[in-house]
């Protein structure tokens, strides 16, 4: 959401109305009822712009304790903790650490492998915990027309976390899962999964009625603590050369991101671009952008992806490898479009 958008309310409107009610009904009525109550409204309006996004401040109510239930109820429990949510919606940021996004990047990164020939060297900007680092540790279900195809690593204690996904179209699900030799993120504030109040926190990330995605996070988060991430603090900008040098030169090394691009503007983003670019030139470095339509329609009114209508976006996400759309994916994994 950028600066120059709709306002607070059409923010919480549009996020009730397209991109929470397929999975989650508590929070779609629940940002529908604060797009309508002016007071609320007022109040997350003091709060610095990038702290107004539906998800954080829905994750600070859930993290006090705020459980499913009608608007009403939520809205006396948004009232009566409202210094403490503040509180916490100044301290945190939406670092939802979906390990199911995995399921919409894994046929690309496997495809990077084989053409390749190399194993992969993985590197993600805002990558919270690191979950998204371990494609090659998780387990895998994709349903399509021609049935069902399940990918499994090797003998893994604890076990993986089973993520499944839809698919449409001409999706290359891989024979086998690619190598990976060596994983690392940026983040402006990792997230230690050895701290109870950081993975409180992710648990609070998850949407409601989404029990599945909880176990699945505790499931990533034991694979993910056996063999920690390299996890750098900083701004993306300032450390993607610097901890991409540290990639070995015999692996094809693979930059990603998801849900990320939105909260940078669009000079930030047009340096990324030009950092990845270089990166290409100098190493081979490959690009997979998972990101929403905010990341599509930039500030001076133009478009990244001019071919692609952003209504076809509404609560997903557009899978680019290389700048070049592939896929339209859901933006917790869920399904694959292949365009």
């Amino acid at each position: 959401m950028c600066a120059d958008g709709p306002g607070t309310a059409d923010w919480y409107r549009n996020f009730g109305m397209f991109d929470a009610p397929e999975s989650s009904p508590c929070y779609a009525e629940w940002s529908v009822g604060i797009a309508n109550d002016p007071e609320l409204i007022r109040r997350i309006e003091q709060w610095p712009h990038n702290k107004r996004q539906p998800l954080l401040m829905l994750a600070a109510a859930r993290f006090l304790g705020a459980r499913i239930s009608p608007y009403p109820a939520f809205s006396e429990f948004l009232y009566d903790h409202w210094a403490e949510i503040s509180r916490i919606v100044l301290a945190r940021a939406t670092q939802t650490n979906e390990a199911g996004r995995c399921a919409t990047l894994l046929p690309s990164l496997a495809a990077i492998a084989d053409v390749t020939g190399k194993p992969l060297a993985l590197l993600e900007v805002g990558a919270s915990a690191g979950l998204g680092l371990f494609p090659d540790r998780y387990a895998y279900e994709y349903q399509g027309a021609a049935g069902i195809t399940r990918l499994l690593p090797g003998p893994e204690e604890p076990p993986p976390p089973m993520l499944r996904c839809t698919i449409e179209g001409p999706v290359p699900v891989p024979a086998a899962l690619p190598e990976v030799v060596w994983r690392a993120g940026i983040d402006l504030n990792p997230l230690d999964i050895a701290n109870p109040d950081d993975v409180a926190w992710l648990e609070a990330l998850i949407w409601p009625e989404q029990e599945f995605r909880r176990e699945r996070l505790r499931q990533a988060i034991a694979i993910a603590q056996q063999q920690p991430p390299l996890l750098v603090a900083g701004d993306l900008n300032e450390q993607l050369v610097h901890l991409a040098a540290s990639a070995p030169a015999d692996a094809t090394l693979v930059v990603f991101h998801s849900a990320v691009m939105a909260y940078l503007t669009s000079a930030e983003r047009e340096r990324f671009r030009q950092a990845i670019n270089a990166l290409a030139v100098s190493r081979g470095c490959q690009w997979l952008s998972n990101e929403g339509h905010t990341v599509i329609q930039q500030a001076d009114g133009s478009s990244v992806v001019p071919e692609m209508n952003p209504e076809r976006l509404r609560g997903r996400f557009l899978l680019l490898h290389n700048g070049q759309p592939v896929a339209i994916a859901g933006p917790h994994g869920q399904s694959l479009q292949w365009l």
